[in-house]
């Protein structure tokens, strides 16, 4: 008879993120860093055991000294040693939980610093794929998440633990019978736990996730309330956040029924063990002559007993149920960088800052390219300028020049420098960059401007605003460059917004200029001052611009037309045009849409 194939049996190791792999990992690299302080926590704890039990054990004799010895000084004694004890206690309970609370707070904070930096090292692709809330969440639950079990942890060695062996203690020493009658409920009040772990589990991983889609939800619509109330969202936005904040708080239900499940059956048990207790300590102290304070004793170490012994047995599920949001937090961190650093790679040294590209392919998919062998030269202080239809993949080669994408074919060569051999910083230190969407970031106007040279001077960020031509619309306001610019720069109107980024760029002083449609979003009068400002930027600089209003790259050195990821055209705007070919096309086009029809009908022989 053929034996079946034995089932591989599953170790605890396999999963990274397992309950006992993370504790131990968690205890290990993040809580063994303040032993110190743990150690004088315990200590802490063990002299606030030691006095509850203490007094536990003195009340029993101030009943012998009430009913049996009528010793009114001891009684005295006794009281005011409870006061001393009870004292102690307090001060001690103080001490460690101060002392926790400090290594819990610093170890909060050396995580949420951990995920940031970890998401300042990955790609743009990495960002695309994913929800800004996601992170949220990972930051403020999962962070947290990690001192909790740690402190769930030390609680229950020190405090819990600790407490209940000293109260034990006290139990013993008055009845040894007593105490096994107490403890007996211990085996099947673990064993009805054991069972709602694994429903923690899922329960907490989804209050989790719901909590992130109420994050997301709330951020995009407040993010987007502008277009929120143009098409009037408000219902469905709202009806979008009841439907999350629904389903988090079934879930919360959930979980509220699943751990609170065990309580009744914990109370009936220990309804039991007391019952127990009472029933043989009273015949113990009529039948057996046992005395009336050594029952009272035992009874008072039974009852303080039973808090730190439903806080362990509850361990389990308050570890499980913490865990998932460390595990969110470590998955991240633990993750590799899709961005690694590189700072060991040499830096990118400029003469010329002479650009090209050397027969570059790139897609962001598979079977999806985005530029064929794509090929040119920006010359030395010269304007190149990028055109074509949406889609053509313009944008894509200044993200190659940022090194925001890596290429995977071809080079990009900076100086004869190919720019993948040389540090990111030292490349994107050394570049300009201009976009369409122009991001400011919430601080004053000042600030905003400062952002493109670390420790700028208030001289050194007005000389950049008024080349610029941003200086006398910032006077304009009455608190001049201190003005606050609001979320995103709300504050401010487009035109506004781009001037200031000229003016971070002009501070940054950067030998390589990267524009991407700087004023496609503009009106007449604001492209003009915009336009004014990237001229000053531009000068004696290499300059790449991407550009849809073809009026505004005319005088550019070189122009290249870009199509379905390759370069079709090159020229300067005059040859160009007599070519007829489709640069002609769009120009004639721009300048029909544009009102001008003495300007549309070029020849190709013009």
């Amino acid at each position: 008879m053929t034996e079946l194939p034995s089932k591989p049996t599953r170790k605890i190791t396999d999963d990274p993120y397992g309950a006992a792999i993370l504790i131990r990992r968690l205890v290990m690299e993040q809580g063994f860093v303040y032993w110190r302080r743990y150690l004088t926590a315990f200590a802490l704890m063990g002299v606030s055991a030691g006095a509850t039990a203490g007094s536990a054990y003195i009340l029993g004799q101030v009943i012998n000294q009430a009913y049996i010895d009528k010793n009114v000084v001891g009684i005295a004694i006794l009281s005011g040693v409870t006061v001393v004890l009870l004292f102690i206690k307090g001060l001690a309970t103080y001490g460690h939980t101060v002392i926790l609370s400090k290594i819990s707070n610093a170890i909060l904070a050396n995580n949420q610093r951990r995920l940031f930096a970890k998401l300042m090292s990955e790609s743009i692709g990495f960002y695309s794929e994913r929800h800004s809330s996601e992170f949220l969440a990972r930051l403020t639950s999962g962070a947290k998440s990690i001192t909790d079990v740690l402190t769930l942890l030390i609680n229950a060695v020190g405090r819990d633990v600790l407490l209940l062996v000293s109260l034990i203690g006290v139990m013993v020493s008055q009845d040894p019978v007593l105490s096994f009658i107490g403890l007996v409920v211990v085996p099947p009040a673990m064993l009805i736990l054991r069972k709602l772990v694994k429903r923690i589990k899922g329960l907490a991983h989804n209050q989790f996730t719901g909590s992130a889609d109420i994050m997301e939800t709330m951020q995009e619509s407040l993010q987007g309330i502008r277009t929120v109330k143009a098409f009037t969202l408000e219902q469905t936005m709202q009806r979008r956040i009841d439907e999350n904040i629904a389903i988090v708080e079934r879930n919360a239900n959930k979980m509220a029924r699943v751990s609170n499940r065990s309580n009744p059956l914990m109370e009936m048990l220990g309804g039991f063990a007391v019952a127990g207790c009472l029933l043989y300590g009273g015949y113990s102290v009529v039948a057996l002559g046992a005395t009336p304070g050594q029952f009272f004793s035992f009874m008072t170490a039974f009852l303080l007993a039973t808090e730190p012994a439903k806080r362990l047995a509850r361990l389990n599920i308050d570890l499980n149920s913490q865990l998932v949001g460390a595990r969110m937090l470590l998955e991240i961190v633990d993750s590799p960088a899709s961005e690694p650093a590189d700072n060991d790679k040499p830096a990118l040294k400029l003469s010329n800052a002479r650009v090209e590209f050397r027969d570059v392919n790139f897609s962001y998919r598979p079977d999806e390219p985005v530029l064929k062998a794509m090929s040119f030269i920006a010359e030395p202080g010269k304007t190149t300028a990028l055109v074509g239809p949406s889609g053509g993949g313009k944008s894509t080669v200044l993200a190659l020049l940022l090194r925001l994408y890596e290429v995977k074919d071809g080079e990009i060569l900076i100086d004869g420098q190919n720019i993948s051999g040389v540090s990111r910083h030292s490349l994107r230190a050394q570049t300009g960059y201009v976009g369409q969407d122009v991001y400011l970031f919430r601080d004053t106007i000042g600030a905003n401007i400062a952002f493109g040279k670390q420790g700028a001077t208030q001289d050194e960020i007005v000389a950049a605003a008024k080349a610029a031509c941003a200086h006398d619309f910032i006077m304009g306001f009455p608190l001049g460059y201190a003005t606050p610019v609001g979320e995103h720069g709300t504050q401010l109107s487009g035109g506004q917004r781009q001037r200031i980024a000229v003016a971070r760029a002009l501070l940054k002083n950067a030998p390589i200029i990267l524009l991407d449609e700087a004023t496609a979003a503009l009106d007449s009068e604001s492209e003009k001052a915009v336009q004014e400002a990237i001229e000053h930027l531009c000068q004696n600089r290499t300059t790449i611009v991407i550009a849809h209003r073809l009026h505004t790259i005319m005088h550019a050195d070189a122009i290249l037309v870009v199509e379905g990821g390759e370069i079709v055209e090159r020229g300067q705007h005059d040859d160009l045009l007599r070519r007829g070919g489709r640069y002609a096309s769009f120009f004639r086009l721009q300048q029909r849409d544009a009102g001008h029809p003495s300007l549309a009908p070029v020849s190709a022989t013009a």
